[in-house]
């Protein structure tokens, strides 16, 4: 079966460039041109990735993707829009998007994109298991998170860092391997994303506990263990 991609871009000339695209390369595109018809197919579709515009008619495309992953979590989200600054992506990751590619963009990224996107949705099944460390608990096919027997929630960005935090577990990751094995993309060397994420995840998962597992190395970047 061919991967289903809903596109909600409300630009014809630039929707139309991306769904040609999209199709000669064997994705099913449906395309909807403001945000409220793209929320009613997004939430009502079996999709395998939805790439979404920010400023649309109708509803924005953060509200949209607020909807959707209130009640999806799985679903991959490619936000594409002209707002590119490090609080712009910011309002996306908060909001649960998987990728952010600014505008303008060469396709051949934006195909890349899509590529490991619908890649790491395919293979989630399969890879899926429990990692351990200490008293907390992942399992990358539930999406769940447990410390001391205790649930914690997380956005899907926060999980995805965390499990390449825990597939890694003791052993120093760099931001910028953060960045390309979480992101997908490279972030400017001033970007502070990766630090304001491992922040967010220190007060979801070592706030109120003893025993810290998410460390800090000054120039290095960062490690998930026991100390």
């Amino acid at each position: 079966m061919p991967t289903k991609i809903l596109l909600v871009e409300d630009e014809p000339k630039v929707s139309a460039f991306i769904r040609r695209g999209l199709e000669e390369e064997g994705y099913e595109v449906t395309v909807a041109y403001d945000g409220t018809f793209g929320q009613r197919l997004a939430l009502s579709e079996e999709l395998d990735l939805l790439i979404l515009d920010v400023i649309l008619p109708g509803q924005s495309g953060l509200d949209v993707l607020k909807a959707v992953r209130a009640q999806n979590q799985e679903l991959p989200i490619l936000m594409l829009t002209a707002l590119g600054t490090t609080q712009d992506k910011l309002l996306g990751f908060d909001g649960g998007a998987d990728d952010y590619l600014v505008k303008p963009f060469d396709f051949a990224e934006l195909l890349a994109r899509v590529r490991a996107l619908t890649r790491r949705r395919g293979h989630a099944e399969a890879k899926g298991s429990q990692l351990r460390l200490a008293d907390l608990v992942v399992d990358t096919a539930a999406k769940t998170v447990v410390r001391a027997g205790q649930p914690i929630k997380l956005t899907a960005r926060e999980f995805n860092l965390l499990e390449l935090l825990l597939r890694h577990q003791g052993r120093v990751l760099s931001r910028g391997e953060i960045a390309e094995h979480t992101w997908e993309e490279a972030f400017d060397a001033g970007s502070n994303v990766i630090d304001v994420y491992v922040n967010y995840l220190r007060n979801k998962v070592d706030k109120g506990y003893d025993k810290k597992l998410i460390h800090t190395v000054v120039g290095m970047g960062y490690v998930l263990r026991e100390e």
